[in-house]
């Protein structure tokens, strides 16, 4: 008896001892203590009843080779620091950029990687108590602050994103389950606005607002029910894939306002969402303690993922390690300059992206695919995850090259290694990183009275209103980036002209509640043992309080915790460059 206790002690002292490194396949992680980023004296924070600490990321390219600019909040405080990754020790004692609210505590925040320059960034931030400010950390200067009476949404701002491609639209996701599209060229109102349906569908509604003058929110989206908790647009921008506390995945067209599937958890709310490189899947993570891998295309769950302890807070995508490979690794079908790109530059994830959408071509030879994402939880473990091809095409057979995952070398491979190989041909499958797919059988993931037959009064109507959109909320999304310099279009945002008579005639699906006990074992939630579960390459303990970030970059992994640290985790062959000198030179207390 005593033997057994003396061995659970043990073990549970291992099982919470914090690692500093972890191995896979393609080499060595390895903490950088002296490149941790927290607030300035570096004391824990008192993270008891606060909001999840959230790190943003944008690049100001300054030339300089320090283009990495890092926002994070901790409490009420919210910094901002140039970010030096493996290279140098990180300075707490000088951020760019430090603000402590009153009242209120930051708990999101983006940049616009479209407008960021070395002498100005655009970052929002969303608060507690419902409002977002629009702020400048390198000029220090205070733009504008959205939902300041609180007359739009009263709850807690749970995710806050840039649209995609352009310089003036911002989405906002609050806990009351509504989602608003604001202007930052609008003003929002000294009353309470007034809304008057555009669209709707199975336990979702779009309204705009009724105003004399064109004011904040363009569009009110209510979604699920319980909290919005996270939303992602796609790589391409077109579509928008949310989570809410109800327990279910929503993929819209964010143009054409459209639900294109859903997915129901298995257990509980999910918290966090992303979308694979190419689009063609989407990761959850949620209070049923899995990950969830969903197929755009065919709006079915493909696989579950099984390794942590408690509730997953952050899943992502790892761009740098998702693999492509050709049966004949010897011959590179790709220019000289698409080589490059594959191993050594900056624009290696949209590399990958671009292969993966090429995949499957009729005249290509076999192509082995692996996509790698990552998970972080409450449980405060990390987990890596490999996706292979057996698991994405389980009736196909499989191609004569093996699965691998890139290695990240210091030193750069010879052209003839067995790395990645990608096909250089047209794809026959379409994903959102193209255009919209083709007309699929459907499951039962999307609601059938959303399927109309071509020609109806319904499909009429339903092409009426994408286009209404279209043009008042986001132009054409393709469009975005090609006219943004135009100033005209800021002033078209308005549906007056759309009838209250009209608008009641857009309720083209019936809004019902799903009975969650009725879902499991539909192709909405299929049960365990209908689909393959997948086990975590690695699933280490890395912090002593529950993880609320994870981000993949170039040269390292970023992590961090509720206790408010950053943790720069260097990719295999990345953790030679920092020189001892630099260590020696770091301003004291910096380096831990």
């Amino acid at each position: 008896m005593l033997l057994s206790k003396m061995a659970a002690e043990g073990g549970g002292k291992e099982m919470n001892e914090i690692k500093t490194q972890f191995t896979t396949r393609e080499g060595l992680y390895k903490l950088l203590s002296h490149s941790e980023y927290s607030r300035p004296n570096r004391v824990p924070f008192n993270s008891q009843g606060s909001n999840p600490v959230r790190v943003s990321f944008v690049n100001v390219n300054d030339q300089s080779g320090n283009g990495d600019r890092l926002c994070f909040n901790v409490g009420r405080e919210l910094y901002f620091y140039i970010y030096k990754g493996v290279r140098k020790a990180a300075d707490l004692s000088k951020p760019i950029d430090k603000r402590i609210y009153k009242g209120t505590q930051p708990t999101c925040h983006d940049f616009n990687h479209l407008t960021a320059t070395a002498e100005s960034v655009s970052l929002l931030v969303g608060f507690s108590a419902g409002q977002v400010q629009l702020i400048d950390p390198i000029k220090k200067e205070t733009s504008k602050l959205f939902n300041e009476e609180r007359l739009i949404d009263k709850s807690r701002v749970t995710c806050v994103k840039w649209v995609p491609g352009s310089e003036s639209l911002f989405l906002v996701a609050h806990s009351s389950g509504n989602m608003y599209l604001y202007n930052v060229e609008h003003t929002c109102g000294t009353t309470a606005p007034h809304y008057q349906l555009l669209k709707q569908g199975e336990n979702f509604a779009v309204h705009t607002c009724k105003s004399k003058s064109t004011r904040n929110p363009l569009l009110k989206w209510t979604v699920g029910e319980g909290a919005l908790n996270e939303f992602a647009f796609s790589p391409d921008g077109k579509y928008l894939a949310c989570v809410s506390q109800d327990g279910f995945l929503r993929v819209f067209n964010f143009d054409s306002v459209e639900l294109h599937g859903t997915m129901k958890s298995y257990f509980g709310g999910l918290l966090c969402v992303c979308w694979s490189p190419d689009g063609k899947y989407i990761v959850t993570g949620g209070e049923d303690d899995l990950v969830t891998v969903w197929s755009f295309v065919d709006c079915r769950v493909i696989a579950r993922g099984h390794g942590h302890k408690s509730w997953v807070s952050v899943v992502a995508f790892d761009p740098y390690t998702t693999s492509v490979e050709e049966s004949d690794p010897m011959e590179f079908s790709g220019s000289d300059e698409d080589f490059q790109d594959l191993h050594f530059g900056r624009d290696r994830a949209n590399s990958t992206q671009s292969r993966l959408s090429k995949r499957n071509s009729t005249d290509s030879r076999p192509v082995s695919v692996t996509y790698r994402f990552g998970s972080v939880g409450q449980d405060t473990q990390l987990c890596l995850w490999d996706l292979t091809e057996d698991i994405l095409f389980p009736h196909q057979p499989l191609s004569r090259a093996r699965t691998h995952t890139n290695v990240m070398n210091a030193t750069s491979p010879p052209a003839g290694s067995g790395g990645a190989n990608p096909g250089s041909n047209g794809n026959s499958i379409t994903t959102p990183g193209n255009s919209v797919p083709p007309p699929l059988p459907r499951s039962n993931s999307l609601p059938h009275s959303a399927v109309s037959n071509a020609g109806s009064k319904s499909s009429v109507m339903d092409g009426a209103i994408a286009s209404g959109v279209s043009k008042f909320a986001t132009l054409s999304l393709h469009d975005r980036k090609e006219r943004h310099h135009e100033k005209d279009h800021k002033r078209n945002h308005s549906m007056g002209h759309i009838s209250s008579k009209s608008s009641d005639k857009l309720n083209l699906v019936t809004k019902t509640k799903t009975d969650p006990a009725k879902t499991l074992g539909t192709p909405l939630c299929p049960r365990m043992e209908d689909v393959p579960l997948l086990e975590p390459l690695i699933c280490k303990k890395i912090a002593h309080e529950r993880l609320t970030v994870l981000i993949f970059l170039e040269d390292c992994i970023v992590t961090a915790c509720q206790e408010g640290f950053i943790c720069t985790w260097a990719r295999p062959g990345k953790v030679g460059l920092l020189s001892s000198q630099n260590q020696a030179n770091s301003p004291s207390g910096t380096v831990v």
